[in-house]
């Protein structure tokens, strides 16, 4: 699994507010692209998402499974496949925040295994779109644009 994608955009908010909008799993139908829907089954005393069950449709990659989430206070988020779904395997990623000057720097980072034999140009590139239409609804979400 060395091939990950990465990604960063900067977003004109507070961490907290930025973290907030992440933590947010439930709403994650309403403004990342490919996500049509989640269901929080457990969650931590912190009140955020420890497993999440997605239905994703990006394409060539579409599928039901189930991710566990590690928080890192209002720095980082990461996640990983807990029960894998019919296509994908293996799903590791993060959303690690940095000071930008003015607003926080988000890092996206991830990589997908399939379960299907795939050309890792198209998956890597179904990994690039994931990633980039995550990015700009996380922004428009948290500015309100």
């Amino acid at each position: 699994m060395a091939d990950r994608t990465t990604s960063s955009i900067t977003i004109d908010a507070g961490r907290a507010a930025v973290m907030a909008v992440i933590a947010d799993l439930a709403a994650y139908p309403e403004w990342a692209g490919q996500v049509k829907s989640t269901e929080v089954l457990t969650t931590g005393a912190d009140g955020r998402p420890e497993t999440v069950r997605f239905v994703l449709d990006a394409g060539v990659i579409s599928d039901t499974y189930t991710l566990a989430y590690t928080w890192q206070d209002d720095r980082s988020v990461s996640w990983r496949v807990a029960e894998p779904g019919k296509m994908v395997s293996r799903l590791d990623g993060s959303y690690l925040l940095g000071d930008a000057g003015r607003g926080i720097e988000v890092t996206y980072e991830l990589a997908v295994d399939l379960a299907v034999p795939m050309i890792g140009m198209i998956k890597r590139k179904a990994e690039k779109v994931i990633v980039d239409t995550a990015l700009k609804g996380l922004k428009k979400r948290v500015e309100g644009r």
